[in-house]
């Protein structure tokens, strides 16, 4: 009874992971991709527990829709495992982009539910009809399980007014539902939770600042387990630098770019979310290639990295201002947990505020929970996992219970 179907549908891909929520192992994993296309591939991973090795299903496929990457879906669990009637999922748990300021919990989808989806697509044109047309096909996949939409919106919704409105005038944004939204937040909200679970300490009595750095990155000032401001915006677009997104930008510089550059709405969309970030800045969208092209001494890696760092550190500096004291500062997902040299550079010069980093814990390789910081540190310094589909998971199984 603990058994929860994950999925994230894009628009050309379909992402799916089995988990027993109860001990959190994945049962198994899998991605079709290039849906739409002629040359569709599935890799499925099955991963029995105590199994010595996963078995790995890698092939090239036929889907041609959402519908046809289901049934590859499918015929993965039924041909390589695990099966589907041993292992029956109790709830499928949909990961959906924007929730706007309408849900701000995990919820049962209905007619009204996908209706609401699509009208947000607004927002999320490139993420929310991708969403909900894999929530169509799961649903005609799985039509007796129950279905669950968690929104990557939803953490945030307990932030104060002061921290969502945007300055601008009053009744044009409301019209248009111009706020920040703020995302990741299926895994602010999970590694918020297991730094609590780490430090040994109900999260509703920590103040934290998590820094999820990925390809895309934002922070989060969480009090007692809410959310109390967050870095991205009305869109992922806002905030840290990011792989190839500016982040935080001048506006009158794009008006600037339009008026001398000639560039169109369409060009600038590009430019900020494509062409912009440590890649616009170096020629490397990937930390690992940006932070060995540092290493060799090139100069735009070098500046690349400063800008990407003082970010950091000026966010962690507002957060800390916002949340009064702080008692951890988390580092998550693939740059955050894996680049000590970005960890190190972020809180360097922190000192003052408490912040003592422990070098050699900090370029430890080890893996798991762990604690970067120095026992005198009056601010523990953590780097936590992410699992986002695991938090989706819990969440789904939580309504399904009741």
């Amino acid at each position: 009874m603990s058994i929860v179907l994950v999925v994230n549908s894009g628009s050309s891909s379909l992402k799916y992971q089995l988990l027993d929520v109860e001990t959190g192992h994945p049962l198994a994993s899998g991605l079709v991709e290039r849906i739409g296309t002629t040359d569709g591939h599935v890799k499925h991973t099955a991963s029995a527990p105590g199994a010595a090795e996963p078995s790995v299903w890698d092939a090239a496929v036929d889907a041609p829709d959402h519908d046809a990457a289901f049934a590859v879906m499918l015929e993965a669990f039924a041909s390589h495992g695990p099966s589907l009637e041993q292992h029956a999922p109790v709830a499928v748990g949909h990961r959906v982009v924007q929730g706007g300021a309408r849900f701000f919990e995990p919820t049962v989808i209905t007619e009204l539910v996908k209706i609401n989806i699509d009208e947000l697509s607004v927002l999320a044109p490139l993420h929310n009809p991708a969403n909900l047309a894999g929530i169509r096909a799961a649903e005609r996949a799985f039509p007796d399980v129950p279905h669950i939409a968690v929104f990557d919106t939803a953490f945030h919704q307990t932030m104060p007014p002061a921290a969502y409105t945007y300055a601008i005038d009053r009744a044009l944004a409301e019209k248009h539902r111009v706020r920040r939204y703020g995302f990741h937040g299926t895994s602010h909200r999970f590694v918020s939770r297991a730094a609590a679970e780490f430090l040994g300490r109900p999260v509703e009595e920590l103040r934290l600042i998590v820094l999820h750095l990925g390809n895309g990155a934002s922070a989060c000032a969480v009090a007692e387990g809410r959310s109390v401001d967050t870095s991205m915006g009305m869109t992922p677009l806002e905030g840290l630098v990011m792989g190839t997104r500016s982040g935080d930008i001048d506006p009158a510089v794009l008006l600037h770019l339009q008026r001398r550059a000639s560039l169109d709405a369409d060009a600038t969309d590009r430019l900020l979310n494509s062409q912009s970030g440590i890649l616009g800045l170096s020629g490397h969208a990937d930390m690992r290639d940006l932070e060995a092209a540092r290493q060799a001494g090139d100069e735009a890696s070098v500046i690349a990295f400063d800008v990407y760092t003082h970010r950091l550190r000026s966010y962690v500096g507002a957060y800390a201002a916002q949340l009064g004291r702080v008692d951890a500062i988390v580092f998550t997902a693939g740059v955050g947990e894996n680049s000590a040299t970005v960890r190190g550079a972020a809180l360097a010069g922190l000192e003052g505020f408490g912040v003592e980093i422990d070098e050699e814990r900090n370029a430890s390789r080890e893996r798991g929970a762990r604690r970067i910081s120095t026992d005198a540190s009056r601010t523990a310094v953590l780097v936590v996992p992410t699992n986002e589909e695991l938090e989706i998971a819990r969440q789904a199984l939580e309504v399904v219970l009741g």
